[in-house]
């Protein structure tokens, strides 16, 4: 029995100097993690997808990491990925303009739309479709579906006016099909970004701003956005610099289809003002003309210059500005973003762990003679 008692003793000590010790252990793991929060294991990494051409404007491809410099506000910077696949999975969203001033390009607009779509999605690619006027609407969630694609271009169409489309703003309404929320209906729920207004107007900066901000913002790899419009916004809730930002902080490229129907951009009424073509609202009262007197200030006094705005857009994002005239077809447009979208480089590094929340400066450059590097000037570095 004396070997027996013994053992239990010992077993019982055991236990003791067991419990005494688990504490301890338990809590330096957790005293380390207080020192290294997620440093160690969520690196923040920039990604920079850029486009090179030569002095002939031709685009220039088998280059390597050599051949690149990065600098960040000034500071020279280590590219530690570096990739030229031109099979990278892309997530592409097609924003249309569809205010009245874009009614008679509408259908070249909506034709090389499809063919576009058809001829540059792959199997593992997925694209989707907004179209914007007087609110900005969701027709076709991410989708690899052609035919699902194509059905919602084909739906593209004006606002018919209505007696709404002129009084004071009562606030906005609602609309779109986002996310987790109805369709076309009011109340909100369901946590989508959704815009729109009872009085005429284009919602640019809305559009680019939900389509960053509640789409790509989700998706991992190449992203780009591609906008039709004559670049005039009419009516936003967000601003030109907040749109820009949502798009740079979703890490996607901008590339705007400046589409201008110059008979209409002389026309009052295209721009959501129907009645006003012709010879001005007039009447007594009125000022009876252009100049003087009058309720509203002339349209080409006020309106802003599109093609500069959606420059902006795409230079500060890594885009590009095209303009449809004669000599240069949206179709071939199309080809050109088609040929750029494969021939890309992505770049990335890792920020410093001292960088400052906030907007940090991004200057790429390659060292080929006579090229030229297409990429965005900056990111934004979260707290």
């Amino acid at each position: 029995m004396r070997p027996k008692s013994m053992g239990v003793l010992l077993l019982l000590i055991a236990t003791l100097v067991s419990a005494q010790q688990s504490p301890d252990s338990q809590s330096k793991p957790e005293a380390r993690d207080q020192q290294n929060p997620l440093i160690a294991v969520n690196v923040k990494v920039v990604n920079v997808l850029a486009t090179v051409r030569d002095k002939h404007g031709k685009i220039v491809p088998n280059l390597t990491k050599d051949d690149f410099t990065l600098d960040e506000d000034t500071h020279p910077v280590t590219i530690r990925y570096f990739a030229n696949d031109t099979n990278l999975p892309l997530t592409l969203g097609l924003l249309v303009d569809t205010s009245m001033s874009q009614r008679r390009v509408l259908d070249q607009e909506r034709a090389a739309s499809k063919t576009f779509l058809d001829q540059v999605l792959r199997e593992k690619d997925s694209a989707f479709l907004i179209h914007f006027d007087k609110e900005v609407e969701l027709l076709q969630d991410l989708t690899s579906s052609r035919p699902k694609l194509q059905a919602a271009i084909e739906s593209l169409q004006t606002p018919a006016p209505t007696q709404e489309d002129n009084p004071p703003d009562t606030g906005g309404g609602s609309g779109g099909n986002w996310p987790g929320g109805g369709r076309n209906g009011g109340g909100g729920g369901g946590g989508g970004r959704r815009r729109g207004s009872h009085h005429a107007g284009t919602l640019l900066y809305d559009a680019v701003y939900l389509a960053s901000n509640e789409l790509m913002q989700k998706q991992q790899g190449r992203k780009a956005l591609i906008v039709l419009s004559d670049g005039v916004d009419r009516g936003s809730k967000e601003s030109l610099e907040t749109a820009i930002e949502s798009a740079q902080r979703s890490d996607t490229v901008v590339y705007s289809v400046l589409f201008k129907d110059d008979e209409e951009s002389g026309n009052h009424g295209g721009f959501g003002f129907p009645g006003m073509g012709g010879g001005g609202m007039g009447g007594p009262g009125m000022g009876g003309g252009r100049r003087g007197g009058g309720q509203r200030p002339s349209e080409q006094e006020d309106r802003p210059d599109g093609k500069k705005i959606l420059a902006r857009i795409s230079k500060e994002t890594g885009g590009r500005l095209f303009e449809v005239s004669k000599k240069q077809p949206i179709d071939q447009i199309y080809a050109s973003i088609q040929e750029e979208l494969r021939n890309q480089y992505s770049l990335g590094f890792t920020p410093e762990k001292s960088d400052t929340a906030g907007y940090h400066k991004l200057a790429l450059k390659t060292k080929q003679k006579d090229a030229t590097v297409q990429a965005r000037d900056g990111y934004y570095a979260e707290q």
